[in-house]
């Protein structure tokens, strides 16, 4: 699959990510069903989520083979979006989110502020990535295909409580995961940056929550800087 800066800003097609025997996939038919090798195109090319780092760790030094993927993100903030919103939240809806609200990343790619690509221009890509996989996943269930464009759209325009509440959990398990980073390399990297995150979140649930971890990893950066210091 090409990278992110493979082409030019405006330029940029989820096809020109799609490696050979994907396309080859989709213009084939199955023995078993006509449809059937949309789907199995569908999943080799999610399945990238599971390989592609989580970059903006990798640009604060967090070494490659210890940064999360994609998927690992997406899986924690699934796990959480059946805990943390109260019990008027529609949760499976929360979880549905959760899981596809990332999933062009898998063409995409994580794009952070520091790739040299514009907030519009990454908008772009992912929007016609998530209309690009749905029209994959069409011919073999067209409900999934209507409801995936659907969740990540209530995700982008947060047009539903429960994509604010994923908008906010999003951030908390950003905020979680730079607290796990330090509590296992101490203060080696620094990850302040990602801890202004807290001003963003909304949502009372998992505001507190993100100011429980906060207050936790104010405690430990004052513990490991005594440490340094005597």
């Amino acid at each position: 699959m090409t990278s992110i800066k493979d082409l030019s800003e405006n330029k940029w097609k989820p096809q020109d990510a799609i490696p050979q025997n994907i396309k080859d996939l989709l213009t084939t038919e199955s023995k078993s069903s006509k449809s059937s090798n949309h789907l199995l195109a569908f999943l080799n090319i999610i399945s990238s989520l599971k390989f592609q780092k989580r970059t903006g760790w990798m640009d604060h030094g967090i070494p490659k083979f210890d940064t999360e993927s994609i998927a690992d993100h997406m899986y924690r903030m699934s796990i959480l979006s059946m805990i943390v919103p109260p019990s008027t939240v529609n949760k499976d809806k929360c979880v549905k989110i959760a899981i596809i609200h990332d999933i062009a990343e898998c063409l995409v790619g994580d794009i952070t502020p520091f790739a040299g690509i514009s907030k519009s221009e990454k908008h772009r890509r992912e929007k016609e990535t998530i209309e690009y996989l749905q029209q994959i996943i069409k011919p073999y269930n067209s409900e999934f295909a209507t409801e995936m464009y659907e969740l990540w759209t209530d995700y982008e325009e947060i047009r539903t409580i429960e994509a604010r509440y994923v908008k906010d959990i999003d951030k908390f398990e950003m905020i979680q995961t730079a607290y796990d980073y330090e509590l296992r390399f101490g203060i080696t990297y620094d990850l302040n940056q990602f801890y202004t995150a807290r001003e963003a979140i909304k949502t009372k649930e998992v505001g507190e929550l993100c100011d429980d971890v906060l207050e936790k990893r104010n405690k430990l950066v004052e513990k490991l800087k005594h440490n340094e210091t005597s």
